[in-house]
């Protein structure tokens, strides 16, 4: 029988039920027009066969559906299913309830369901392994400035402006997930950040990343990250004084750390 069949004859949800579902989650409040059903997703995630560790990518997340079913099923079996919402920051209706309550975005919408759904579950299934953990990222340029500039398209101020190579309005969060990208490393690892002197330090799982965006890091500093042993080591390139520093603080992992990939944004 085709899942078509499957769903023709199973009842599965309908959009009534969906927007209610949502209602009742939203505090009574109709944040989203014509939601798909939990059930009918909950039914799709069984047909699809999907293992306990599958990751479910939704490219059309809307009020985030899927991946209230995705938290809603690992619950149940204890399944450590991933799902990736994908949705464009649409504007809601200005008079809407969703914008007076301060999702500004159908993408909004999706995020506070997660952290609803997830709540709600929780409540309901308190001895349940599951996470209901998620990160937001959002598409953007790049985090470097623009330096392809032939020598007769280029002014003395364009020198000054690119001494430093990394936009200004970029936070150490911006570079470090960057640096995760660059590395092939999932974007799910867990990250805590700790001080080492006077500095910020982020770790990515242990030490698959250790990583400081500081702005003229001490020598005291850098060793005591070497120490750590990281598998990849990144920094930014003002993280160094000036060339002469650079040259050390990578002699100094060379010496402590050989083993270590250490890479300067």
């Amino acid at each position: 029988m085709t899942p078509t069949s499957i769903l023709f004859y199973e009842n599965v949800g309908h959009t009534q039920e969906s927007a209610q579902e949502l209602k009742v989650l939203f505090g009574g409040k109709n944040f989203f027009d014509n939601p798909k059903p939990l059930r009918l997703m909950q039914h799709l995630l069984i047909l699809a066969n999907t293992k306990p560790d599958s990751i479910i990518l939704d490219f059309f997340s809307g009020s985030a559906t899927t991946a209230h079913a995705v938290m809603q099923l690992n619950a149940k079996d204890s399944g450590k299913r991933k799902f990736i919402m994908v949705q464009l920051p649409e504007k809601t209706n200005e008079s809407s309830e969703a914008f007076n309550a301060g999702c500004k975005t159908i993408a909004d919408i999706g995020k506070e369901r997660i952290l609803r759904a997830g709540e709600k579950i929780r409540a309901e299934n308190p001895g349940a392994d599951f996470d209901c953990g998620f990160r937001v990222f959002r598409v953007d340029e790049s985090n470097m400035k623009d330096v392809d500039l032939s020598p007769a398209e280029t002014k003395q101020e364009d020198l000054i402006a690119l001494a430093e190579n990394i936009k200004e309005d970029r936070t150490d969060l911006d570079l470090l997930y960057d640096a995760i990208i660059r590395l092939g490393l999932p974007l799910s690892l867990p990250h805590r950040k700790e001080i080492i002197g006077k500095n910020t330090v982020h770790m990515v799982n242990g030490k698959a990343l250790v990583a400081c965006f500081d702005h003229n890091i001490p020598e005291a500093t850098i060793r005591k990250i070497a120490e750590l042993q990281p598998i990849n080591a990144v920094f930014r390139d003002s993280s160094f004084a000036d060339s002469a520093a650079k040259i050390n603080g990578l002699e100094i992992f060379k010496t402590i750390s050989p083993h270590s990939n250490v890479k300067v944004l």
